[in-house]
């Protein structure tokens, strides 16, 4: 079960039998409004997983996650091993093409409701959705990241499991965001 708050009281319970259309996290971000988050869309390669092979906090955290959200997983596939990847997960992974994988990424959030959705990402490729979703968080991991991607972010991070727990622990993003 996710608890959500807002800064003033706990907002939500979300259990894990929420329907699709109410799995949702809201989130009250003084001096930025409210914010109604139904997805996360994640980049892959230098964000949940390293030269291919998943982060070993991402699957448990993914699978608490996907409690309150919906998942989406979009790469370019640099080190491939995606259908392992997917079936670890249990989450589809959007497989984009060269060129402009920027502008699909982008793209792909605007489909989903960029209002709504939430993405994390760490390369220049990400940069757009990291800027055209309602919150962006770019992950300084092993790899390192784009500086564009830790320009277009609202938040940064040393790594995928503390951006997790942003979410996680919603209290954690509201100090960070609040203006």
């Amino acid at each position: 079960m996710i608890i959500a708050f807002n800064h003033k009281r706990m907002i939500v319970l979300y259990s894990e039998q929420a329907k699709a259309g109410d799995q949702m996290v809201e989130i009250e971000i003084p001096g930025r409004g409210p914010f109604r988050l139904e997805n996360l869309v994640l980049d892959m390669n230098g964000t949940i997983a390293l030269d291919g092979n998943l982060n070993r906090e991402v699957t448990g955290k993914i699978k608490e996650l996907a409690s309150s959200l919906r998942i989406y997983i979009i790469t370019a596939g640099t080190h491939g091993k995606l259908d392992r990847i997917e079936k670890a997960l249990g989450t589809a992974i959007h497989k984009i093409k060269p060129p402009r994988e920027a502008e699909q990424k982008q793209q792909f959030v605007e489909k989903l409701g960029a209002d709504k959705t939430l993405s994390i990402g760490n390369g220049s490729n990400d940069t757009l959705m990291l800027k055209t979703a309602a919150i962006g968080i770019a992950v300084v991991g092993t790899e390192g990241a784009a500086t564009e991607a830790v320009f277009a972010a609202d938040v940064v991070t040393n790594n995928i499991a503390d951006a997790f727990d942003l979410l996680l622990k919603p209290k954690r993003l509201i100090a960070t965001l609040r203006k």
